[in-house]
């Protein structure tokens, strides 16, 4: 049988839910005894077709990363290689520094043109300052929703002090040389020293975070964010 995390997650009452793009996408942080974070994670085909027709970048983590589809068929593509996830398929396993991207099937190839699809995603608990944390996906999905929902511009240097934070990068073409060198450097000078050091910038925001405290005590760790870990700081 194949691994599952489907009967580890846990699910509460008040479990945080993000809900962006006009409702088409709804986040559940939920809790995982093993994992640095646990989202289950829903998509309405029908209503968000005109958000999905474009997949996400390609990028790559400095931790584990764990993506398992719950309902529906979830398009996961690997280094270049597509791979078509089922409930049936159990757990993923996305390596550290492996280049991918996350998206949901179209609904014509959908069994029964599935309207909603569901996947867990999750992380491995690691001692970095920089990881994988419910309070990443949490701004970085109401980050999208501001620029294609409310027409917000594209910050590059915002979305490098977010990705960096989450030990997350945006994956180069592999013609270039020392790709990945390339982009760990362009996220931790342009994200974390010049952005956050010198800029301001914020990879936690209090108007996007369901755990304020949590955040500061993330943005205490570093010598370039702690001054953002304000108790009683309003956006």
């Amino acid at each position: 049988m194949p691994q599952s995390d489907a009967t580890t997650v846990q699910y509460g009452p008040s479990d945080p839910t993000v809900e962006v793009l006009n409702k088409a996408v709804s986040a559940r942080l939920l809790h995982h005894p093993d994992r640095s974070f646990a989202i289950e994670v829903t998509l309405d085909l029908a209503g968000g077709a005109q958000f999905f027709a474009r997949k996400p970048p390609v990028h790559f983590h400095t931790q584990h990363e764990y993506i398992e589809s719950v309902q529906g068929k979830v398009g996961l593509e690997i280094e270049g290689r597509e791979i078509v996830l089922t409930p049936a398929d159990g757990r993923f396993d996305i390596k550290p520094y492996v280049n991918h991207r996350s998206y949901p099937i179209p609904r014509e190839r959908q069994d029964g043109g599935l309207q909603t699809v569901k996947f867990l995603l999750s992380g491995e608990k690691t001692d970095n300052v920089s990881e994988l944390n419910p309070l990443f996906f949490e701004n970085w999905y109401k980050y999208q929703d501001d620029v294609v929902v409310n027409g917000k511009w594209v910050d590059l240097i915002q979305v490098f002090c977010m990705f960096d934070t989450g030990g997350t990068y945006l994956s180069l073409p592999p013609w270039v040389p020392f790709g990945q060198t390339v982009s760990i450097t362009a996220g931790v000078v342009l994200g974390r020293w010049i952005g956050s050091g010198l800029l301001g910038y914020q990879p936690f925001y209090r108007k996007w975070t369901s755990d304020w405290e949590l955040a500061c005590q993330k943005m205490e760790a570093s010598v370039f964010q702690r001054r953002f870990a304000v108790r009683d700081k309003e956006d």
